[in-house]
């Protein structure tokens, strides 16, 4: 269906843009009375920002073709973050621009004083984050006396932020006749109290379809060792080759150590945190935009607004906190009608609070394990072959500089270096354990862990259990061999164990990472049905306390300290050492004291003074 009928100026920008049928989300405000307010809740990437911008034309324009001479401002826009915030100015600009529409920002980080001169000399529209627009509007830089229309993006993401007493002082501090536009993803009792408070009669617009998922995204969940996170990011971006990718850590140190690990394999990629100022941010989105990076690295906060040409991939390296988080972050893809997915990276050691996710948000969710070295290579292979290069037509300089090639070598020979010039560009893919049945061992069809308590014994030495003896092993009745790295050796625990697909060979990679120790520093590994006990060195064992508390400081799975395993293990084969049982009784145990008579003990008397003073 076309656009409904919008103010011409507009009308004219919207045809310029090639925008030819609306949204659902923009086909909703446009229907709406122009004089109401409205409390919108959207997909991210569903359009708003235009949505928004046609609904307050009717009040910022009237019948008129183009703005007056600018003065203060007559539209305020609120987003959470700078990103978002210059994103709507830029999507405002185009919009606004045949009615001669003149356009503030400000935001934080950016020159305030700059912006103070902006403002003074007057403008139409002020897009800002809440706490510079406070900021302003305090010191006198901002006047709100002349607002037709207020518009807050994503107002769930700004009171998450703890902006609610910024919000509440800027729409306080508007005039009550105006019109308030309220955009958020979900409408909690949070966002229904602030809409109560400050918007009068609100026409109410849900475009969430709560039932589906979002069409356009395919959603993946790739099950993977705790120790091997690093390396399925790296052979996700190398099997889906995408323009561009975004990839999500839980905290800013997660993504300096993934930014690094991902450069040092040859990857071209930036990093976004809130710690970086806005020049570096600025340059790092540059470079997304322009190619010159396909991989972005980036906490929650700084992914909020971006709108990135060509993001195929999200890729989820910690797994989100909630629904919310699932599918804002998912929604950076798949925008625009473009096809993208959504790949969820799930730690053995956390696949029920996956699972319980994507049942909360409905989602139908493909399980595999990680991209193999293989079926990398195999798509290099595909993707060689369909290189535009291949098929492009040759100019006479590069015909007559092919024939000099092929004159003094074979065909073969050139074709060859043309590969090995291809793979040079590619960094190498990473060899994964994988559990191709999704299922630790012993485990059921539904993947529960058998009931009844066991225990698996296991030395480190590749994963054999103990009493499967290779060929060559001693003899029944031989000499024992000696188990564990001595008796001075300490215990430790970690709090993973059957039921969550423990298994040597993963955990013994895990425990040297954490620790900084190595194979041959750990003993025997014990592993119960909800943890495993280990031996640690007594010559390595200080260094691996101090390594594994820095480890549990930086957000990882957390070791403490153990006692020894009690005698539920298996019991060694062999004569008894103190002779066979038996079967005589047991002394009696001698008592400590005569038994206690008189009134039982109520501790000392009120008062009274301690013995040692």
């Amino acid at each position: 269906m076309p656009f409904p009928a919008t103010h011409p100026a507009l009308a004219r920008a919207l045809e310029a843009q090639g925008y030819r049928e609306p949204t659902p989300v923009q086909s909703a405000v446009l229907e709406a009375a122009p004089d109401r307010d409205l409390l919108v809740s959207a997909q991210t990437g569903s359009g708003k920002t235009v949505a928004f911008g046609l609904a307050a034309a009717p009040s910022l324009l009237g019948e008129a073709e183009r703005f007056e001479r600018a003065g203060a401002p007559l539209a305020l826009v609120i987003a959470p973050t700078r990103e978002l915030a210059l994103q709507v100015s830029r999507e405002l600009a185009w919009l606004y621009a045949p009615a001669g529409a003149r356009i503030a920002t400000c935001v934080g980080g950016m020159d305030a004083r700059a912006e103070q001169r902006v403002l003074s000399a007057g403008c139409h529209i002020v897009v800002g984050t809440p706490g510079r627009l406070r900021d302003h509007l305090e010191r006198g830089n901002l006047d709100l006396a002349s607002l037709r229309v207020v518009v807050l993006d994503e107002a769930d993401e700004m009171l998450d932020m703890g902006f609610r007493e910024d919000l509440e002082e800027i729409l306080d501090s508007a005039p009550k006749e105006r019109r308030t536009f309220l955009f958020s993803a979900t409408i909690a009792k949070e966002i229904a109290a602030l809409a109560k408070r400050y918007q009068r009669d609100a026409v109410r617009i849900d475009t969430i379809r709560r039932d589906e998922a979002h069409g356009d995204i395919e959603y993946r969940a790739v099950r993977v060792a705790p120790n091997e996170v690093e390396n399925a990011v790296v052979n996700l971006l190398r099997y889906f080759e995408s323009p561009g990718a975004l990839i999500f850590c839980a905290t800013r140190e997660r993504v300096r150590h993934l930014y690094g690990a991902l450069r040092e394999r040859g990857f071209a990629c930036v990093q976004l945190s809130g710690e970086l100022s806005q020049k570096e941010r600025t340059d790092a989105l540059q470079a997304l935009r322009d190619g010159h990076a396909r991989a972005c690295i980036c906490t929650d906060v700084a992914a909020r607004g971006l709108d990135l040409p060509e993001l195929g991939l999200v890729i989820h390296a910690d797994l989100p906190t909630n629904t919310a988080g699932l599918l804002h972050r998912s929604g950076r893809t798949g925008r625009a009608g473009r096809k993208g997915t959504s790949v969820v990276i799930v730690p053995y050691t956390k696949r029920r609070p996956a699972e319980r996710l994507f049942a909360t948000a409905n989602l139908a969710v493909e399980w595999s394990g990680p991209p193999s070295a293989e079926e990398i290579r195999a798509k290099d292979q595909v993707r060689l072959f369909e290189d535009p290069l291949l098929n492009a037509p040759a100019s006479p300089e590069e015909l007559e500089l092919a024939g000099r090639l092929l004159a003094d070598r074979a065909p073969e020979a050139v074709a060859a270096a043309l590969i090995r010039l291809h793979r040079s560009r590619l960094p190498e893919p990473e060899d994964m354990f994988d559990d191709t049945q999704g299922r630790g061992p012993d485990r059921g069809p539904d993947n529960r862990a058998p009931r009844g308590p066991r225990l698996d014994v296991i030395r480190n030495d590749g994963g054999r259990p103990e009493g499967a003896r290779p060929e060559g092993a001693r003899p029944e009745g031989g000499p024992r061999e000696e188990h564990g790295v001595g008796p001075a050796a300490t215990w430790f625990r970690l709090p993973v164990g059957r039921s969550k697909n423990a298994d040597p060979k993963w955990l013994v990679p895990l425990i040297c990472r954490l620790g900084h120790v190595t194979k041959k520093d750990i003993g025997l590994i014990k592993i119960h049905d909800n943890e495993t006990k280990f031996e640690i060195s007594p010559e390595v064992e200080e260094r691996f306390r101090v390594a594994i508390k820095a480890a549990a400081d930086a957000g990882e799975i957390r070791i403490n300290p153990a006692s020894a395993p009690g005698p539920q293990g298996p019991r060694p084969s062999g004569p008894r050492p103190d002779g066979p049982r038996t079967g005589a009784p047991r002394p009696p145990r001698p008592q400590a004291g005569p038994p206690h008579k008189g009134p039982p003990f109520k501790g000392p008397k009120k008062g009274a003074r301690k013995a040692n003073g």
